[in-house]
């Protein structure tokens, strides 16, 4: 190879070619067929149970109601810590004082209740509680998910009918929806829900809960609550008692 000549005479020599690093392939993840997906999840749902030992995040509720135009928004601190307790630190509130007192209060003091008092596993999506159908394929929020219909095995408070949605490739639980099969009060109808989930240091918890339900004094009512800002404990790891 001959070395470029500058236009003053002064030879160039031909820069060193530079090495590209070899990339690592990127790890290609099997997409998993409904029935592995749905077994993914229901382990990783089980592990949980046992493996969350608390967490703690911000929340932002807010509610309205369309018949008086009435609306509030309340931001709080959730703290909870396994199995049975929950608590709230109110830190700042704007709206109608009745919103306050008789829709979002109630919506969290029935949250406090049903950990207080209920137990978990009669309530969770498992197959002890619900019938499962896969129903489509799709892409959610830019994640293709498998669709899977639930109906329920038992009309207990707390179950529902609808519909959930699991990530088809880690089995992670994306979205569920439906409507509540038995209302915790005889003044509240029809209550229909949109709760949607991210995976949080392997934990898969609820980052916006949307729920319509019909109240008999108020009308139709809507509730919005977030959660972000999750600060996930795993419960610590027992260690094996043998000597080696």
């Amino acid at each position: 190879m001959f070395a470029a000549v500058l236009a003053d005479g002064t030879p160039q020599l031909p820069m060193p070619s530079q090495s590209v690093p070899d990339l690592a392939p990127a790890v290609s993840v099997p997409r998993m067929s409904p029935e592995l997906a749905l077994a993914t999840y229901l382990k990783r749902a089980s592990a949980q149970s046992q493996g969350l030992a608390g967490y703690s995040s911000a929340v932002v509720v807010r509610a309205e109601l369309p018949s008086s135009s009435q609306h509030g928004e309340f931001e709080l601190e959730r703290h909870f810590t396994a199995p049975r307790t929950l608590t709230f630190k109110a830190l700042h509130y704007m709206g109608d004082t009745f919103v306050k007192t008789n829709v979002i209060a109630r919506v969290l003091q029935s949250e406090v209740d049903h950990v207080q008092k209920d137990d978990p596993a009669l309530t969770a999506i498992t197959q002890e509680n619900y019938k499962f159908s896969h129903k489509n394929t799709v892409q959610l929020s830019g994640r293709t998910v498998h669709e899977y219909q639930v109906k329920p095995l038992k009309k207990r408070l707390g179950l529902f009918k609808g519909r959930i949605y699991v990530d088809a490739y880690t089995g992670s639980l994306v979205r569920v929806e439906g409507r509540v099969v038995k209302s915790p009060s005889i003044f509240v109808k029809k209550i229909d829900f949109v709760q949607d989930y991210a995976d949080v240091s392997s934990f898969m918890l609820p980052v916006h809960l949307h729920t319509e339900a019909k109240a008999t004094l108020v009308g139709r009512t809507i509730v919005d609550i977030e959660n972000r800002d999750y600060q996930a404990i795993p419960a610590p790891v027992e260690s094996g008692s043998g000597t080696f």
